[in-house]
């Protein structure tokens, strides 16, 4: 039975992410459709054609390979503009993939103004940007939702037990020499709630958690709620002790002695938004690394290490872990709600930073392109010269090349990973 649920729970997350792909091309197809581009094919998947239907000129369907999706926009290469490359061959693969394109532009399209290329260059960003932008109100949604309804375990500054002692480095328990934690010798109690430190309101742990290791060994006056009532404790020395949370081994942080309580506590929009915002920086930080961290998963493969939970997966490994989390027995069933929420959320936020990365194949490359075609026609404005014309993207072909390989390799390796040595939640 356990298989069985690891199989539908990984299916069905797969088909979430699938249409989390095809509202993000809507996200490009809207506007586009608004601005007059003309748009001949919706498709979720590759391949051979499951099935498609036709509404006014755009033909919908799905495809064999539901691994991705697209939605073609006419005239996304402008025409030769009779300016040679200093590269031939360049030249040559640039005029090959207009010419693909060409043959299904008619003149009267052109005149009309249909073309991709045609369109402003505030346009041309709306319409790049409504994917990534889809994906981004998806994952606001998911995490509004998950804040709203069921709320998120949060550090909270409610103490749940006080240390008796200062541990010597290493030791789990306190010896009978141990000198008492600060926190002991100020009466701290399990059940309060710390609303000061050294006359310093505070209301987040990640706040007094910032005071408490700046505060070195100097005096803490504290101030707690106990029972409705504040009540200031006697001030105390912190002591300094080995930072265990460093990599550094000689650091070293001031220490209280108290262990925090977590509580399920909900939010709203706002709340959505700090998620969102702390789940960005770690987006950058992990595209940043995503290169070496790839080849570190690969590595893995052959000398047999175990997988870390923060590597990058592919959606195989996604899917997989979903199913697991739907099979496991360690948590109930509204804990797996939001823990699918959660993982789709995550999963979009992260593809919209992706895909505003500003190299083509992807939508920032295309929104790059509209800013540098928009800045040099302003340029040769207040210049006085000429329009220089549209940016001709065929000649950046090259790269969408070099990118594409680049993800497709990555893709492969990470989807091998996820079978071979997939990451494991429980």
């Amino acid at each position: 039975m356990e298989i069985l649920w690891t199989v539908v729970g990984a299916i069905a997350f797969f088909l979430l992410i699938m249409v989390s792909v095809a509202l993000h091309e809507v996200g490009h197809m809207v506007p586009a459709k608004i601005f007059g581009v003309k748009v001949p094919q919706y498709f979720v998947g590759f391949g051979p054609k499951i099935f498609s239907f036709r509404r006014g000129e755009t033909e919908y369907g799905v495809k064999w390979f539901i691994l991705g999706g697209y939605v073609r926009l006419l005239g996304m290469y402008p025409p030769y503009s009779g300016k040679p490359s200093r590269w031939r061959r360049l030249q040559q693969m640039a005029d090959e993939a207009r010419g693909f394109e060409w043959d299904e532009i008619s003149e009267q399209d052109k005149a009309d103004g249909r073309l991709f290329y045609q369109k402003k260059t505030w346009q041309k960003i709306i319409v790049m940007f409504g994917g990534p932008f889809m994906n981004i109100l998806i994952a606001f949604c998911l995490f509004w939702g998950i804040n709203a309804f069921y709320g998120t375990w949060q550090t909270t500054t409610l103490v749940a037990n006080v240390v008796a002692c200062v541990p010597a480095e290493g030791a789990a328990e306190c010896a009978a020499d141990d000198p008492p934690s600060p926190a002991a010798e100020a009466g701290l109690r399990a059940g309060d709630r710390i609303v000061a430190w050294n006359g310093v309101s505070v209301s987040t742990q990640e706040r007094l958690s910032e005071l408490i290791r700046a505060n070195g060994a100097g005096p803490a006056a504290v101030t707690v709620e106990r029972g409705g009532t504040r009540v200031d404790l006697p001030a105390v020395n912190t002591v300094v002790i080995a930072d265990p949370t460093s990599s550094d081994p000689g650091a070293t942080r001031a220490y209280y002695g108290f262990q925090a309580s977590t509580e399920q506590v909900r939010g709203g929009p706002v709340e959505a938004l700090g998620q969102m915002w702390e789940m960005t920086k770690l987006s950058f930080e992990g595209l940043a690394k995503l290169p070496v961290s790839v080849v570190q998963v690969a590595i893995g493969m052959f000398n047999g290490a175990e997988r870390g939970q923060d590597t990058p997966v592919s959606v195989v490994g996604v899917s997989a872990v979903a199913g697991e989390v739907a099979a496991s027995d360690q948590v109930d069933a509204a804990a797996k709600v939001v823990l699918f929420a959660s993982l789709l959320g995550s999963l979009n936020l992260f593809l919209a930073i992706f895909n505003l990365v500003p190299l083509p194949p992807l939508d920032g490359g295309h929104i790059a392109g509209a800013l540098y075609e928009g800045a040099r026609r302003q340029i040769a404005k207040l210049r006085r010269r000429p329009d220089p014309g549209h940016v001709d993207t065929a000649k950046a072909l090259p790269v969408t090349f070099v990118v594409g390989g680049f993800l497709l390799l990555c893709g492969i390796v990470l989807m091998v990973a996820d079978i071979v040595n997939p990451v494991q939640l429980f």
